[in-house]
């Protein structure tokens, strides 16, 4: 009598082999026990009203998660990010309430002038080699000044408001700022905006060539040069992709509020940061998941409300991003080592 022995390298992979090689099951966990958490301990939270609160809470946060992403797992940072959203929203805001500019072609300028940016800090970081953390803070600081000094001579304060009186604001409001009704509840179509980048990101990821790009050059950008992948486009392209989403944020923002300020957005960068880290991605790239980011930034937007229907000291909340970022950053680890010694 003979006996065979399945070949391991055909063998059908277990499904804790299988769940372990994904960077966003991590922040999946982790979002199903604050979700038990706060579910038990607070009435409200579940409510049709509480969950549309913390769904609007995570939404804009979420679309910029997903780029810093996408940005990370290719090895680079974005300081500037944050400050970009309130960047594009004064240039929308500024050219159609005092140069009388219709709304949509306002947002078409800003949008032409984030994707400048975004170029821009790709361009510097693959031309100089200079740390994108270093170019990007250059960055941040060069708009921050902008945005107070342009603002401050334009209209004499720190802010602009008044759009809603402005040319094309409604049927721009619709797009960007209206709300859908699920069940007698309201929701913002910024979660809409949210979920759709959030899949398109990840389609883009592991389903298309540039997918299999920004992988590689997260991983060893040398190597990745090497068998032929266009390291320096690649690059660029993920800094203009950021750039895209705090456009995208920071029209949400200016169509849904009507006014802007000229310091909003500064220290958000560091919350996208964390969303991405929490969602799987290393601080060395080459590993992340899209899908991951926004599982960190729906993390966020059910810890911070949480904690606002418990009644809690809104202090608590930067407690809790500091357990979970280092938490985060040991699972996400364990996790790559175990993904590593599966796939071998």
């Amino acid at each position: 009598m003979t006996t065979t022995t399945l070949d391991e390298r055909i063998a059908k992979p277990r499904l804790l082999d299988r769940l372990v090689v994904r960077p966003e099951i991590g922040a999946l966990l982790g979002a199903v026990v604050v979700f038990l958490f706060f579910t038990v301990v607070t009435d409200q939270f579940f409510s049709g009203s509480g969950v549309a609160t913390w769904l609007d809470d995570a939404s804009t946060l979420g679309i910029m998660a997903v780029a810093v992403s996408l940005l990370m797992i290719g090895g680079e940072f974005d300081l500037s990010a944050g400050v970009m959203t309130a960047s594009t929203a004064l240039v929308t805001a500024t050219l159609a309430t005092q140069a009388g500019w219709n709304v949509w072609l306002a947002l078409f300028a800003s949008l032409v002038f984030a994707l400048a940016v975004g170029a821009f800090n790709g361009w510097l970081v693959m031309r100089t080699g200079l740390p994108s953390f270093i170019v990007t803070l250059g960055t941040f600081l060069a708009l921050q000044g902008l945005n107070l000094g342009v603002t401050r001579l334009v209209t004499g304060t720190v802010q602009v408001s008044g759009m809603r009186s402005t040319d094309g604001y409604e049927s721009a409001g619709f797009v960007f700022a209206s709300t859908v009704d699920i069940g007698g509840t309201a929701f913002q179509i910024s979660i809409v905006w949210w979920i759709g980048f959030a899949v398109l990101a990840a389609w883009l990821l592991v389903r298309t060539r540039f997918g299999n790009w920004i992988f590689a050059v997260g991983g060893s950008a040398q190597s990745s040069r090497a068998v032929g992948v266009p390291v320096v486009r690649t690059k660029i392209l993920l800094f203009m992709t950021t750039a895209l989403a705090a456009w995208l944020v920071g029209s949400i923002n200016i169509l849904r509020f009507a006014s802007v300020q000229a310091n909003q957005g500064i220290g958000l960068e560091f919350q996208y940061i964390i969303a991405a880290v929490i969602g799987g991605c290393l601080l060395t790239g080459g590993f992340g998941s899209a899908i991951g980011a926004a599982i960190g930034a729906l993390i966020f937007g059910m810890a911070r409300q949480g904690i606002v229907f418990a009644r809690w000291d809104s202090d608590w909340f930067m407690l809790f991003l500091g357990v979970m970022l280092l938490s985060a950053v040991l699972v996400n680890n364990a996790f790559r080592r175990r993904a590593e010694r599966v796939r071998r």
